[in-house]
């Protein structure tokens, strides 16, 4: 990480893995790592929502843990391997996660989609049949003002349940 001057403002250099890409941005230091990775790094999936960690609409995978980027700086990153919902499609396939979502019409705006299912991911990890009440439990971290949450629910229950079907490795 290297500090620059820039007509009278600094920038900081900094380098991480992007959705398996390596990249590098000049950023500023006081930048939030949301702001950094949509302004900076030009990813659109993690959203600016509330700016205190409350509404998800942030969340990304950052080291391997689920975090609200809202509430770290970017320079903080630095080195880091980090994971958006962009990045979790396989050759051009959604995951199970997000297609679960997508076939059971789980959003509408689409701005509460990174925390939901980086939640539902993390849920379903632990515990591949979650009851309705442990999906609630995993997703309350998160807002959603458009879906009443009945079909983020179902999403989860089709993605356990697609993800029982798939043969275990190892």
């Amino acid at each position: 990480m290297s500090t620059t001057e820039h007509d009278h403002s600094t920038t900081t250099r900094l380098s991480l893995n992007l959705d398996g890409t390596d990249r590098t941005a000049d950023v500023d230091p006081r930048s939030l790592l949301v702001e950094a990775l949509r302004d900076d790094f030009g990813v659109t999936a993690p959203k600016i929502g509330c700016a205190t960690g409350d509404c998800g609409a942030c969340t990304s995978r950052v080291d391997g843990q689920i975090t609200k980027t809202c509430l770290r700086l970017a320079v903080s990153a630095e080195g880091s391997q980090i994971v958006t919902t962009q990045g979790l499609a396989e050759d051009g396939e959604l995951d199970v996660v997000q297609q679960a979502f997508w076939d059971e019409q789980a959003f509408q705006c689409g701005f509460c989609l990174s925390g939901m299912i980086f939640a539902a991911s993390e849920l379903l990890a632990e515990n591949p049949d979650p009851s309705e009440q442990d999906i609630r439990w995993a997703i309350s971290g998160n807002l959603c003002r458009c879906t009443g949450y009945e079909a983020i629910v179902a999403a989860v229950r089709t993605a356990a349940a697609r993800q029982r079907e798939i043969p275990q490795r190892g």
